[in-house]
């Protein structure tokens, strides 16, 4: 690093001092800002100060700050600001015009209040800020930016293998490497000079090369950057708001009716479970190709239902007849869910999924173990997912209506938002991040729609309802019969329609406008349920914005006609039948059903109704269940429904110290004397920071220690490290070295001082 000029003298301003007379405002502030500092509370200032340089808190501080802010605290090191004071017109200088003075003095204010940095006119940092960047310190002040990822590679593949081995061995150790070919006379034709004159290191002094940061993304595989300062710009598109609420809409009614597919089938077919957990590939294949929807995006809806307590593994009931159990099957929550408004199940899916702790775009791929990721099973557990898609609501929430970002450019602005997070937020991970969004309605057209912004604002859950009310397309009263028995709706049906015709007709293409189509079996279905013929001729002609075709009124007429002459009841069942032809023709095709015919018209079963039914369909006949009244009833199987489980626990922000008891923190931090000697104990926060800065400066110290005895002494020492709360350090007494328990040691000070 370059040695720091030498200036006028410039005072040191301890941290202690320094917050000490800050206001209460502004130290109530820090501890919002880095609310470790006030779990448990601080006994003095100087703990607090101590607790504010330790490297653990420094490192948390650091976690949600963006690159300018990092790249500021990069060129304070170079500075050595962690030695000395820093005049702030130096690193303006070195800093230059890569960024505007006022935002490099804003990012400066913004550090100071999270006491990342201290100071007014001369500014110090923490002596381990360096271990919280996520490079080298110097990688960001001392690069070249002027290359692209696309140039680096290409000067990168054009190695020889001496120059590649230079590199590679700074890219798994440190990026700083001691040589004398760092010197400008070096032989120009040895690896490193031609490093350096390829831009590929960059020197720091005559004995000292870097490894350039974005020459390690690059060979690492990863995209490199952020190049710049500034905020990357992701826009990529502009459309209007209402266009971008439209298509987030058509997701959201894409997605239940997907949905409710899924939850049918796995009600009538519960799925078992691996003995590992979660869904085998043969099941996820199985339920693609029996729903339509494709595997992608069926492990998305798998694990958004079951995070939202829709299904579940455990015991159906009834049991399922194949595999062993457990099995994956709806909840009773499955039947509330489907009474809902679709507003109020989009909200409820779309919550779940913002909160949801794993990353559905794993399944079908494998680990750094070759293992593959299966749906529903803890492998894909990520406590990281739920940051990263508040990211990017957020980013997304701060451009303009209509504009819209692709994977590339979203992935530039997150990784310049959170550099520390860089590896997480690489184009690919943030296209399937892009690709869920859009899914669940929260994004279209690459836009932030208007009830996304709502649920990212977590206000009211009506408000947010009400948003996804106004996008979602009017139900509509009204579809259109065709000549050829198809039946279009041209938008969303009234729930209580939908339900209707689906009894009567099948879906035969689902989109923005479904397509159903009427056939023998719908209508045989339609009156095997308890409709009637008069009941469909009703409900087409009263519905259908178009004639009822001919065929239709035929088709019902022929089908009713047909239906229900012969009549199944209880014995275990019973047959009747006014024509005696028919039920002889009946009892003849029951086969193993034991009919017996105990009138002309009358025949009884030892089987079940269902079983009666079942065999005498196969064999070409057209019963009716009837009940002790006569009427005709629905005696299908009920779906599968296993106990509703134990949630997963959703993703919560850990908790924050409310304004009350901050202020009850700084109260006592300004009543405690902040003499860390003399009768008061000294805070084992502050002795580890007075003892790691001896260590780095190689001095010798006086420390007060009590003995496992209770009896109080002074030692005279010289700290090596500290490891496991236990201080070892040559003590001059003895001679030797010794070990002494942290929480022991009572005071610390200079042997200048004492």
């Amino acid at each position: 690093m370059p040695e720091q000029a030498p200036t006028e003298h410039t005072p040191e301003i301890p941290l202690g001092s320094w917050l000490a007379d800050l206001s209460d405002e502004q130290l109530i502030e820090l501890l919002e800002f880095r609310p470790d500092l006030a779990q448990p509370p601080p006994g003095s200032i100087a703990a607090l100060a101590a607790r504010a340089q330790a490297r653990q808190s420094v490192k948390a501080a650091t976690d949600d700050l963006d690159f300018l802010r990092l790249a500021v605290l990069d060129a304070l090191l170079v500075l050595q600001a962690d030695t000395a004071p820093l005049p702030i017109a130096k690193l303006l200088s070195l800093i230059g015009d890569r960024a505007g003075e006022a935002d490099v003095t804003d990012a400066l204010a913004d550090l100071k209040k999270r006491a990342l940095v201290w100071g007014d006119s001369a500014v110090r940092v923490a002596a381990d800020t360096g271990t919280a960047l996520p490079w080298h310190p110097g990688q960001v002040t001392l690069e070249d930016g002027t290359r692209t990822g696309e140039q680096i590679a290409e000067l990168i593949a054009g190695l020889d293998e001496a120059r590649r081995e230079v590199l590679e061995k700074l890219l798994e150790g440190s990026p700083m490497g001691r040589t004398r070919d760092a010197a400008p006379g070096a032989p120009p034709d040895r690896p490193v000079p031609r490093l350096l004159a390829a831009g590929l290191l960059r020197r720091v002094d005559a004995d000292t090369v870097i490894l350039p940061r974005q020459v390690g993304q690059v060979l690492r595989g990863e995209e490199p950057g952020p190049m710049r300062l500034s905020t990357p710009d992701p826009v990529v598109s502009t459309t209007t708001a209402g266009d971008v609420d439209a298509a987030a809409a058509g997701a959201v009614v894409d997605l239940l009716r997907e949905i409710d597919l899924l939850l049918q089938n796995l009600s009538a077919t519960p799925v078992p479970e691996l003995r590992s957990g979660g869904l085998g590939v043969r099941e996820i294949k199985r339920l693609a190709k029996t729903t339509g929807i494709d595997e992608p995006r069926l492990g998305l809806i798998l694990e958004v239902v079951a995070a939202a307590g829709l299904i579940a593994s455990g015991m159906p009931e009834p049991l399922p007849s194949h595999g062993e159990g457990p099995y994956w099957a709806p909840t009773p929550a499955a039947d509330r869910f489907t009474a809902m408004s679709a507003a109020e199940r989009w909200h409820l899916l779309a919550q779940t999924w913002l909160d949801l702790p794993g990353r559905p775009a794993l399944i079908g791929s494998r680990g750094p173990d070759a293992k593959p990721y299966g749906a529903l099973s803890d492998s894909l557990f990520s406590t990281a997912a739920p940051l990263d898609r508040r990211l990017l609501l957020d980013m997304l929430a701060e451009l303009p209506a209509g504009a819209g970002v692709d994977a590339a450019t979203a992935s530039a602005a997150l990784i310049w938002r959170r550099p520390r997070w860089a590896r997480r937020l690489q184009p690919g991970p943030v296209a399937d991040l892009l690709n869920e969004a859009h899914t669940l309605g929260l994004v279209g057209r690459g836009a932030l729609s208007a009830p996304g912004r709502a649920l990212r604002d977590a206000g009211d859950p009506a408000v947010v309802i009400e948003a996804m009310t106004r996008a979602l397309p009017k139900p509509i009263d009204h579809f259109l019969v065709q000549a050829d028995l198809t039946v279009v709706a041209p938008g969303p049906l009234h729930r209580e329609l939908a339900d209707q015709l689906a009894t009567v007709a099948t879906v035969e293409s689902a989109g923005a406008a479904m397509v159903y189509r009427v056939s023998e079996q719908s209508v045989r279905h339609a009156l095997d349920v308890g409709k009637t013929r008069d009941w469909m001729h009703g409900f087409f002609a009263s519905h259908s914005k178009t004639p009822v075709p001919q065929g239709l009124t035929y088709l019902i007429d022929d089908v009713a006609r047909r239906h229900g002459q012969l009549r199944i009841g209880m014995a275990a069942s019973f047959v009747r039948c006014e024509d005696p032809a028919l039920l002889a023709q009946a009892v003849a095709a029951a086969g193993d059903l034991q009919l017996r015919a105990l009138a002309p018209t009358v025949a009884v079963s030892p089987a079940p109704i269902a079983e009666v039914l079942a065999a005498l369909r196969n064999a070409g006949f057209a019963p009716a269940a009837e009940d002790s009244t006569g009427a005709i009833v629905d005696v299908r199987p009920r779906g599968a429904r296993v106990p509703a489980p134990n949630q997963r626990r959703p993703y919560r922000p850990a908790p924050r110290p409310n304004s009350e008891t901050l202020h009850a923190v700084v109260a006592v931090l300004r009543k405690v004397t902040a003499a860390p000697f003399g009768n008061i104990r000294v805070d084992p926060a502050v002795a580890m920071s007075l003892l790691q800065r001896a260590i780095k400066d190689e001095a010798t110290v006086l420390i007060g220690y009590l003995d496992a005895a209770g009896v109080a002494t002074q030692r005279v020492v010289s700290p090596v490290v500290i490891r496991g709360g236990q201080l070892v350090a040559f003590d001059s007494s003895s001679g030797k070295l010794r070990e002494f328990a942290i929480h022991r040691i009572t005071s610390v000070m200079s042997v200048d001082d004492g």
